[in-house]
Formats: structure tokens, C-alpha cells, sequence
């Protein structure tokens, strides 16, 4: 009953029982990760800089940062067992902590050049999407880049959507709004995998930051 009644317990429960999953999938899942990658290199220099990656999973989207010129990367995640495999696969070039987006007092304002997060925002109701933003946007120098989902959303994507009860279909519809609300800067990249790369920006408009990679 408990797990009925409080999200984010089931969430964690879920994600414990799948890291090993997880685990399996890591190659499948970063090879679909690199044209978000790619992309969000065609917006931000990545050489050398610092990165923290909120809700990391088993980890493989933070190290194609580091494999793409990243100085250094932490990352963490609120299920143990994800950063018990995470540690095992990256724990040699990547930091690891057990911890919860909406809470990250471990970290000073301003400690990371970028802040990211891959499909973990739709996971959550509204609320704890602000709050999670909130502190993205607080430990991040400027730069907090999301990827996660955007339109068609394929059959058995939706399917587990269902079973983990996201709120994927608020999401999709309403996160530039949500966005909008914690930077005073956004913007958007399509990709043509049904996600998209969501830009928040403390104080330079998000062009800028393209304008600085011509």
C-alpha cells in the first residue's frame, strides 16, 4: 500500500528491479542517445567543462558527455541499485552519488557548467518537475539541457509509460510552459526519434550559446 500511495517510493522500487536490465541495454541505449548528443554539441561547447547529470540511470548518458570533450562528470541517481551499476560500468572516469533531483544540497550554487537530465522529468507530476528545475537551475553556472520526450511517443514506449504511471502525456504537452516558468531564457531542439533537447538558460539567450561554437 505504501508504494500505492507515495510515487516516488514505486518509483524507486521500479527502477531498482530494472537497473539489471538496465545494466544489459547500456550499448542499445547509448548508440540511441548519440544523435542527442550530437545535437546538443551543435549548441553548446562541451570541451573541458563540468557536468552533472540528474537521474542518471546506469550511467550512460553522462559518459557520452565525457566521451564528447566533457573535463569532468557527476552523476546520480536516487536508486541504488542504478548507481551500484553505474559504478561497476563508469566508476573509474565518472562520480557517482545516491540522490534525489529535487534535492541537492550537496552542491553549491553555481558548481557545474552544465546541468543535464535524460528522460527523467516525465517521470514525475509537475511539482516535483519545478522543484527538480528549481535546483538544476541553481547548481548550473548557466546551461541546463533535458532530453526527453517529444511528440510520437512509439506503442511500447507508451506501454511502459502506463506501467511506471509517468506523466508523459503532460509532459509532451505543457514543459516549454513549465520550463518558461524557472529560466528566463529556452528554447527547444527536435530530433526525429520522438524526443527533443530542451534548453533553460540563466542569463544568455540560448542563440548565443550556438553563436559561440561558429
Amino acid at each position: 500500500m505504501l508504494h500505492r500511495k507515495n510515487p516516488d517510493q514505486r518509483h524507486k522500487r521500479i527502477f531498482n528491479l530494472i537497473a539489471p536490465i538496465y545494466s544489459l541495454l547500456d550499448a542499445y541505449v547509448k548508440k540511441n542517445l548519440n544523435k542527442a548528443i550530437h545535437r546538443v554539441k551543435s549548441i553548446a561547447e562541451l570541451k573541458d567543462k563540468s557536468i552533472l547529470d540528474v537521474g542518471t540511470g546506469t550511467g550512460a548518458w553522462a559518459s557520452l558527455f565525457l566521451e564528447n570533450g566533457a573535463g569532468n562528470v557527476h552523476a546520480l541517481d536516487f536508486a541504488e541499485n542504478m548507481v551500484r551499476v553505474a559504478n561497476k560500468r563508469y566508476g573509474d572516469v565518472i562520480n557517482f552519488s545516491l540522490a534525489d533531483g529535487e534535492n541537492l544540497n550537496e552542491f553549491k550554487n553555481e558548481s557545474f557548467d552544465i546541468v543535464t537530465a535524460s528522460f527523467v522529468l516525465h517521470g514525475v507530476n509537475e511539482d516535483k518537475r519545478a522543484r527538480i528545475l528549481s535546483e538544476m537551475k541553481r547548481i548550473s553556472k548557466d546551461l541546463v539541457i533535458i532530453h526527453d520526450y517529444y511528440g510520437y511517443t512509439a506503442p511500447f514506449a507508451r506501454f511502459l509509460e502506463h506501467l511506471e504511471k509517468s506523466d508523459y502525456i503532460h509532459f509532451k504537452n505543457n514543459f516549454c510552459n513549465e520550463l518558461s516558468d524557472v529560466f528566463p531564457h529556452i528554447g527547444k531542439e527536435i530530433l526525429s526519434n520522438g524526443s527533443a533537447i530542451y534548453l533553460g538558460a540563466k542569463y544568455k539567450a540560448v542563440r548565443e550559446f550556438k553563436q559561440e561554437r561558429m
